[in-house]
This record gives C-alpha cells, structure tokens and sequence, in this order.
C-alpha cells in the first residue's frame, strides 16, 4: 500500500479524486443544523396513508444509508492511493451524516406525530419496513464490499463499485430522493411541503451525485485498461437494476400522490443507461463534480 511518503503516493491536487474530495470539504452541511420545526407542524395534515408510506420511505433510507456507512470502510483499505483515500475518507463521513439525519427526522418529526395520533413509536430498523428485493439488495452490496478485504482483483473491485455507488447510491438511492423531493416540495396538490425533509435529501442527494461519480469514473478506469470486460458490468448491473425496480415497486404505490412507481421506474431506467454508456463508452466523459452534484433537474 502507498502512503503520502512514497515517492508515487502523494497527494496530487489535479486528480479526479482529490478535487472530489475538495468538492465535499467546500459544500460541508450539518444534519443539525436543519431546522425541522415547520415539519413537526405540517405533518400533522397528512393522511393516514400517506403517513404511513412516508415512514416506509423514511425507513428505507435509514436503513440504507446506516448498511452504507457500515460497508464502506473495506474500500478504503484496499485502496492504495493517496488521493482516493481522501475522497473515501469525505463520503465515509457524509454516509454517517445522511444516517444521522434520518435518525434525527425519525425521533423528532415521525415519534412525536406518531404520539400526537396515538400509535405506538415504531422502530425504522424493523424489518416490516423492507420486501424481499431490498434485504437481498443491501446483502448482496455488504458480501461485494467485504469481498475485497479477502479478493482484492480488478474484478472484484468492480463488482464493489457497481453494487455500492453504481446501483444502491446510483439508481435506487437517487431515484428515491427525487420521488420524494417532488412529492413533498410544494408543488404535488394535497400534499403539505415539507422543508427540512426536503432540504435533508437535497442536500444527501447533492453528496451522493459525488459518490457516483467517483464509483463511475473507478469503473471507467477500469474498461479502459483492459481489466474488465465491459459485457461483464452490464450482466451485472442488469440483474441488480432488476432488483431495484422491485424495492421502487414495492415502496411506491401508483394511487399515491406525487410520483407514481412507474414515473419511478423510468427515471431509475433513464440513470441506470446514462450511466452505462458514460463508463463503458470511450467517447463519453464522466460529468464533471459540479455537474454530479446539481440536483436542479
């Protein structure tokens, strides 16, 4: 392994890596600092039922973001250089805020309503909360991911890259926050906004735009040597895109206000080609980090 002493292990301010890691130190935002008071207001005008799917959503993501935070770390072993452990030591940090903000909306927006309409306070960790197709998903991304500290190949480090930032961050987590950033933004008639809710995810979002393209440009790298058969990451990919069309189906529900689970489904379809063709295409280019972490789609 390099360290920032060798000759070939320092730190290199033009690298693709360590802008990203710039990139995440300049925009820093604290899950704290989010004010969630007009949330605890307005939820309260919610239907049951949206109520209840909103919390499904929730439990998802906190789910999600807390297996992330927990899987990340073998990447950062095995990889030797410098400049990529910065940039995996910034989005280590940022999975923990993201589990940390879904904590806190969970505690203070989702109990106390929870009290106001006289249910019981409800565990976002339990597993009624998850189908099937979301439990082999984050199984599947923890064995890809542990799998390196044992097998550290070109193959498996894609088979990482493609399961961590390429699918759950890249396809299921984004289309997620988009669903929900539009249902409860203001503009979906029936439904209250929620601004902190919203102001939480856009800025998850933004962080992990980052976090794809990182995955995206590893994976690039690695077709463009030679080390992996591009043929491979779209067999891969395709079965686990699979996979999430199932957890977005199951989570959304087509009579729900806001985006319907085929509106969804397209726009998770739409990434996942994009995407493809951006990291095995030799003319295409990854987008820059300022373009990974717009969200004002």
């Amino acid at each position: 392994m390099t360290t920032a002493f060798d000759a070939d292990g320092h730190i290199d301010t033009e690298s693709r890596s360590y802008r990203y890691y710039r990139n995440a130190v300049e925009r820093h935002w604290d899950p704290g600092a989010i004010d969630l008071d007009v949330d605890r207001a307005r939820i309260q005008t919610l239907d049951d039922d949206t109520f209840t799917r909103l919390r499904t959503t929730l439990a998802l993501f906190g789910a999600g973001e807390e297996a992330v935070t927990e899987d990340l770390s073998p990447l950062g072993v095995v990889l030797g250089d410098v400049n990529d452990q910065l940039f995996v030591t910034t989005q280590l940090y940022e999975e923990a805020k993201h589990a940390d903000f879904f904590h806190r909306y969970w505690t203070g927006v989702v109990h106390p309503e929870e009290d106001r309409r006289g249910l019981a306070r409800s565990d976002p960790r339990d597993q009624k909360w998850y189908n099937d197709a979301y439990v082999e998903l984050f199984e599947r991304n923890e064995a890809a991911m542990h799998r390196l500290l044992s097998e550290d190949t070109p193959r498996t480090r894609a088979e990482a890259y493609c399961h961590y930032h390429l699918t759950i961050e890249g396809i299921l987590a984004q289309t997620g926050y988009y669903g929900v950033q539009n249902t409860f933004d203001g503009t979906t008639e029936g439904v209250p906004e929620l601004p902190g809710l919203v102001d939480g995810f856009s800025k998850i979002r933004s962080d992990e735009g980052r976090h794809v393209g990182f995955g995206m440009a590893k994976l690039k790298d690695l077709v463009e040597s030679g080390a992996v058969d591009p043929q491979d990451l779209y067999d891969l990919t395709t079965d686990l895109a699979m996979l999430t069309q199932q957890v977005v189906s199951g989570a959304a529900n087509q009579d729900a206000p806001g985006i319907g689970p085929d509106g969804l489904a397209a726009y998770a379809a739409e990434k996942h080609t994009e995407r493809m063709r951006q990291i095995t295409e030799a003319s295409a280019d990854i987008p820059d980090v300022s373009d990974l972490v717009r969200i004002d789609e």
